[in-house]
């Protein structure tokens, strides 16, 4: 059984690079090349939606020359990819605020958010200067803000006002390079998400590797508070 919502932390590009004498911004380089990869992998097999940690609001502490490489890649992936997106039926979407990132870089999310905005087949979520306290304060803010009444406010409908509005949770959480964290991503919603680490650095994070991440969770009896004879 696949899961309806995938969410991938893509860490390990600069060890990675790193190890292999080069610079951090040929790790970021090949973790895009991977992150490609996966996506197709992912609509090939059938996953509605997934999520990919691409930037988070705590990337801006890194050096402004890395920030910049980030913004290049991103926009240069959007681009080559467009085609490829709108030919595999993906549409894109972005869990963020994009206010802070470069006119150029802003431009080139919009244009492609518009040309995929009728895809159907799987939904590919960007977070991008993300972070999911600031997710949740967001939302509060909102509903305080729409006259949202005190008896009005549910899981349900707090839900409605995340990113993440519309789609399901992640029933899966990757995260590569063998860090055991979540590093404040999707917080609400990965209340009953699997969880799957892997010391495999994200640029040699394949298909295959992928595979056997979604072999592992398949093993897996999800409860969701139950006990295993209720299921």
């Amino acid at each position: 059984m696949m899961p309806r919502h995938l969410a991938v932390i893509m860490d390990g590009n600069g060890r990675w690079a790193q190890a292999r004498g080069l610079s951090r911004s040929e790790g970021h380089r090949a973790g895009t090349e991977a992150a490609r990869n996966i996506v197709t992998r992912c609509r090939e097999l059938g996953i509605g939606h997934l999520t990919l940690y691409t930037f988070s609001k705590e990337n801006w502490a890194r050096p402004k020359d890395e920030i910049s490489t980030l913004f290049d890649l991103l926009t240069v992936f959007l681009k080559k990819e467009l085609n490829s997106l709108r030919e595999q039926d993906i549409r894109l979407k972005i869990l963020g605020e994009l206010s802070e990132f470069p006119f150029g870089v802003r431009q080139v999310v919009a244009h492609t958010i518009k040309k995929t905005e009728n895809c159907k087949s799987m939904t590919l979520n960007l977070a991008l200067n993300y972070s999911g306290r600031d997710e949740l304060v967001r939302a509060c803010k909102k509903m305080i803000s729409e006259g949202v009444s005190e008896d009005e406010i549910t899981e349900e409908s707090l839900s409605g006002y995340l990113y993440t509005a519309g789609q399901p949770d992640p029933d899966l959480i990757i995260r590569t390079s063998g860090e055991q964290r979540l590093s404040n991503y999707l917080l609400y919603q990965a209340a009953y998400s699997e969880l799957y680490f892997t010391d495999v650095y994200w640029p040699d994070f394949t298909p295959q590797e992928l595979d056997k991440a979604l072999e592992d969770f398949n093993r897996r009896q999800r409860r969701f508070g139950k006990t295993g004879e209720q299921i």
